[in-house]
């Protein structure tokens, strides 16, 4: 991709960019020039487009992050890769944020692909998330709902099985969920397991061929199981994903970490701002933190809501719940609750 710089009347840069012939305008602009509107309302910058020639004209810093924009999804697009209103946000995102590392870089890292499906980080926490669980015998991924925790490990941990890493899978959460207990469920052990293991039964069907989950279920190959079935034993050539970890106890996860056997690697994720143990409990999640942050070849990761790639309010009700919950209590007064539509209306 080439450009040349000009000055307009108003002594304003403009920069003129010329995309290669070979890449299709389309899939830079986006249908019904999608892509083009989320530049123009992303940057300062006025934007003009004739064939393959876009014209940029504005404040020059604008200018010239524009143009990293463009440039970045005219690598992307020579890839192969298929790009989204999505993606261009994500990649804005990354260039306001000045990160050192390239967004194409980050957006073409490939984990896993299934059924024409290719599973990727979305964000730069996302990358490194993914690059520490390949450097750290054992990575904690902290963050809130919605920024891949659990999906990333899943994906990482099918991939090792894949490349014949390690021998099997195992997956574990503790069955505790908003103070219910098991003995207090109807149905068999089984169905009483189910619920709470079934977010990680939807992200296995994502990965891998949904007739081949039976016979690796049975074989052992793969294995979830409530936390609470990991204890005394030893967990050799296997790589542990221990889901929601907030919800352990700090006896718990003493426990479950001490379950590392030799060739095997752990992930454990989990949002400590959602713990559901009972009151007076500490969240095993965070107390871990204060104990091994810092040993090597374990390391923390953490996640944040502009890492959240569900759908994009879901990070904006992550953000709200952050800024009410970091109010202070009013002094003396009932407890503070969230201002109604009424509330607001009458301000």
């Amino acid at each position: 991709m080439t450009d040349t710089t000009r000055t307009n009347p108003q002594d304003k840069p403009t920069h003129t960019v010329v995309v290669p012939n070979s890449i299709d305008m389309v899939s830079v602009l986006g249908p019904g020039d999608e892509h083009l509107r989320l530049i123009e309302r992303a940057f300062e910058a006025t934007i003009h487009v004739r064939g393959n020639r876009i014209t940029l004209a504005g404040d020059s810093a604008e200018v010239a992050m524009a143009e990293r924009l463009l440039d970045e999804v005219v690598t992307l697009v020579r890839t192969g890769q298929g790009v989204t209103g999505e993606t261009v946000e994500r990649i804005i995102q990354m260039l306001r944020a000045e990160t050192q590392e390239r967004p194409a870089d980050v957006l073409s890292l490939n984990i896993l692909s299934n059924r024409g499906r290719t599973i990727r980080p979305k964000t730069l926490n996302q990358k490194r998330y993914v690059e520490s669980i390949d450097t750290s015998t054992i990575t904690f991924g902290i963050g809130p709902a919605g920024t891949g925790k659990t999906y990333l490990a899943m994906a990482k941990a099918v991939q090792a099985l894949q490349n014949k890493e390690v021998n099997r899978i195992i997956l574990s959460r503790p069955a505790v969920e908003a103070g219910e207990r098991l003995g207090f469920l109807p149905g068999t052990l089984s169905e009483k397991i189910d619920p709470y293991l079934r977010p990680l039964y939807d992200a296995l069907h994502d990965m891998v061929d949904p007739e081949t989950i039976p016979k690796l279920l049975a074989a052992g190959t793969i294995e979830v199981a409530p936390l609470a079935f990991l204890r005394g034993r030893s967990l050799n050539d296997s790589f542990i994903i221990l889901d929601e970890a907030q919800n352990t106890t700090p006896e718990q996860m003493k426990m479950f970490l001490t379950r590392l056997g030799f060739g095997s690697r752990i992930v454990v994720t989990g949002d400590t701002s959602q713990v559901d143990l009972p009151s007076g409990t500490k969240s095993g999640l965070r107390v871990v933190e204060g104990i091994l942050d810092g040993v090597e070849d374990i390391t923390f990761c953490r996640l944040t809501p502009t890492d959240v790639v569900r759908h994009r309010l879901v990070g904006r009700i992550v953000e709200a719940y952050e800024t009410f919950d970091a109010q202070p209590e009013p002094q003396g007064q009932r407890p503070r609750t969230a201002p109604t539509k009424a509330d607001r209306a009458n301000r």
